[in-house]
């Protein structure tokens, strides 16, 4: 219990506003790919290890769901920057999950077992409320592109499904 509790609130401090924050400079679109997509991506890292760690069924259920449903997501997300002649641009906020989510993974390599499940499955929930929220009050509103902005309209409908998901294991867990 207390290494779900703490490993939530570590992921909810490192991923809160400051990572998602631009300052008080909105957002470009192209720094808005970068981060949707970047989100993604570290998503999919964490279900590999999951699927390198963990021997439980339900968890190793959840992270191949992650690998598919982000991997496709964010080819959906590549093939709208090549149509639109965008370069994803990097940037403070990228950066910022990206380290995070090293730092994470390095924690969770350190674990085994039920202890890592709980702490996967925990960071899990706390990843897509947090990414989930930067989604709706910032990256959807901020977007200009109409075609970006569907886009991650959809990709929220998703995470909201991942979250729930992610609740789930972690309450079977118990």
């Amino acid at each position: 219990m207390l290494v779900r509790s703490s490993t939530a609130i570590a992921a909810i401090c490192i991923l809160s506003g400051a990572a998602f924050a631009q300052g008080a400079a909105k957002p470009t679109d192209p720094q808005i790919a970068h981060i949707a997509y970047t989100a993604g991506q570290l998503d999919i890292e964490a279900a590999k290890q999951a699927l390198s760690k963990s021997t439980n069924r339900d968890v190793r259920a959840f992270a191949e769901g992650m690998v598919g449903d982000h991997t496709a997501v964010n080819k959906e997300a590549l093939d709208l920057v090549t149509k639109l002649k965008v370069t994803p641009e990097d940037n403070d906020t990228s950066r910022a999950l990206s380290k995070a989510a090293a730092d994470k993974r390095a924690e969770l390599a350190r674990l085994s077992g039920a202890d890592f499940d709980n702490a996967y499955v925990a960071n899990e929930v706390a990843y897509h409320k947090t990414v989930n929220d930067a989604l709706e009050t910032t990256l959807i509103p901020f977007a200009s592109n109409p075609e970006l902005k569907s886009l991650l309209e959809t990709g929220l409908k998703i995470f909201q499904g991942h979250e729930q998901h992610a609740e789930q294991v972690a309450a079977a867990l118990k």
